[in-house]
């Protein structure tokens, strides 16, 4: 003789609703993006981007990792001592005056996605030059000259990357010390942190 067992309807109608739940619930999950503690400059913790003093601008260039697959915007910032030489109204160049005030330049470098390949892409970064004749000649004797910024000498840089932009993913500080002079900045010359 045969023996039949029924399931209750309940128990069926809870077991299918689980997996449908469960499948819909994966369906529906956006596919996670890039986070701060992924995105890093490869070669790991302790790697630095290169640098280079153009004189009037700062360069850096490296390679990131663990990026997204949406398009990215580096900037640079970088904050240095302006060397600059006053020029009298009869175009007389004077030895350098009083140097201005420390300057802090910007530049930056937008990455579409699809030049991300497997996660990693490299970048390369030039800041703008300063402003240069220097409004009102501040560092010469009267507003009368002409006061033009000659060298910059960097004494520090800050990276970050955005993915997609508005989104801070990776943010790197570098100190120089001694600061800069003209020329690609001797690895020993550089300190940088991630965060």
């Amino acid at each position: 003789m045969r023996t039949y067992r029924l399931v209750p309807a309940a128990t069926l109608a809870f077991a299918i609703g689980c997996t449908e739940s469960t499948s819909t619930l994966h369906e529906n999950t956006p596919p996670q993006g890039p986070t701060l503690a992924s995105v890093h400059l490869k070669g790991g913790a302790h790697a630095e981007p290169s640098f280079t003093d153009l004189i009037l601008t700062l360069n850096a260039a490296g390679e990131l990792a663990g990026l997204g697959n949406d398009d990215i915007l580096v900037t640079l910032a970088a904050t240095g001592d302006p060397t600059a030489t006053c020029t009298n109204p009869a175009g007389a160049t004077q030895p350098p005056g009083q140097n201005p005030a420390e300057v802090t330049l910007t530049g930056s470098q937008s990455i579409p996605a699809e030049e991300i390949d497997n996660g990693n892409v490299p970048f390369d970064v030039t800041t703008a030059a300063p402003v240069t004749p220097i409004p009102g000649a501040p560092g010469c004797p009267n507003p009368l000259w002409t006061e033009n910024i000659t060298d910059v000498s960097f004494t520090s840089a800050e990276i970050t990357v955005e993915q997609p932009a508005g989104t801070l993913v990776l943010t790197v500080s570098c100190t120089f010390s001694p600061s800069t002079s003209n020329g690609p900045i001797p690895k020993d010359d550089v300190a940088c942190t991630q965060s």
